[in-house]
């Protein structure tokens, strides 16, 4: 698997000023915007707002990612629970015929 960037930011010129935009690269041609904050007076303000965004943006990911993990965990093993339940269940009505 590719170690590249999930997140970046890039700091674009607009008509009345500087704006900063969080992007996600979706597939190795495409990206999209995450997060957008537009009029800032320089590129200098731009850039520290988007890395500061940026690692916030990141860490959020992170700790969703992993509450969702867990959540997957619990609802594969309820799966596995309850197949197993009704597998008894067939088993045991199998025997009494």
């Amino acid at each position: 698997m590719a170690n590249g960037k999930k997140f970046d930011y890039r700091v674009v010129e607009k008509r009345n000023g500087w704006a900063a935009e969080i992007i996600r690269q979706i597939s190795a041609r495409r990206t999209t915007i995450s997060k957008r904050q537009a009029d800032f007076a320089t590129e200098a303000e731009a850039t520290e707002w988007a890395e500061k965004t940026l690692a916030e943006f990141v860490q959020n990911q992170i700790e969703r990612n992993k509450r969702k993990a867990v959540q997957r965990k619990e609802n594969d093993e309820a799966k596995l629970l309850k197949a197993q339940k009704e597998q008894e269940k067939e088993e045991m009505d199998f025997d009494e015929e």
